[in-house]
């Protein structure tokens, strides 16, 4: 496979596997020797083993960071800060990417930024879906009720009054009551649904939209 033939296979695709381009070869190896050689000379950059992205100039634009994070971490979807932030429910800048997985937690420094890896059990693992996140671009992503009922599940101390008021939880972009009431219930957290109880209390949590 020439570097011609990559392109051609990513079909404007900025990131891939080391399976797409392994993906009916008659010779892996010879493959593997080749992507070495394009990384050496710079066209191709490794984010981990089995995860890499075009360099400039042959890619059209950079990778979305959902769609990298959804890469370097094998069943994950976006969620927690990252996820919150997206959709206009915090007001902060994020400059890491926030994921969860039923698999192992870790970080992940790479050319493509700073990725966090949140290990829930397997039957938290629900609550997300393929969202476009860019032109041209999709990611596995939380729901809003999801991303923010993972938080306040992860973060150790959550239902305390004082850190629900440094989110500074956007009350117009915050799912309805009944929804979050849903999600924690599926959950199955009690801190979650205090949590809950308290955003409710200060007027943040409505009925209805």
């Amino acid at each position: 496979m020439d570097f011609n033939c990559l392109l051609k296979v990513l079909n404007g695709e900025t990131i891939f596997t080391t399976g797409l381009i392994l993906a009916g070869q008659s010779n892996p190896g010879t493959v593997r020797r080749q992507l070495g050689r394009w990384i050496q000379s710079g066209r191709v950059s490794q984010l981990r083993r089995g995860v890499y992205v075009l360099a400039p100039p042959y890619a059209a634009s950079a990778p979305h960071p959902f769609r990298v994070s959804n890469l370097l971490g094998k069943s994950s979807y976006v969620s927690l800060q990252s996820a919150l932030a997206y959709y206009g429910i915090i007001p902060e800048y994020v400059p890491v990417t926030t994921a969860v997985t039923p698999g192992r937690p870790g970080e992940f420094e790479t050319s493509s930024g700073r990725f966090l890896f949140r290990h829930v059990r397997s039957s938290s693992f629900f609550g997300f879906a393929e969202t476009e996140v860019s032109r041209g671009q999709s990611a596995l992503l939380a729901s809003p009720a999801k991303a923010l009922t993972d938080l306040l599940y992860l973060t150790p101390g959550s239902d305390d009054e004082g850190f629900l008021q440094e989110l500074r939880l956007e009350p117009s972009r915050l799912p309805a009551r009944a929804e979050l009431n849903r999600t924690a219930e599926s959950l199955g957290s009690y801190k979650v649904k205090r949590c809950l109880q308290i955003l409710v209390a200060s007027g943040l949590v409505r009925k209805k939209r």
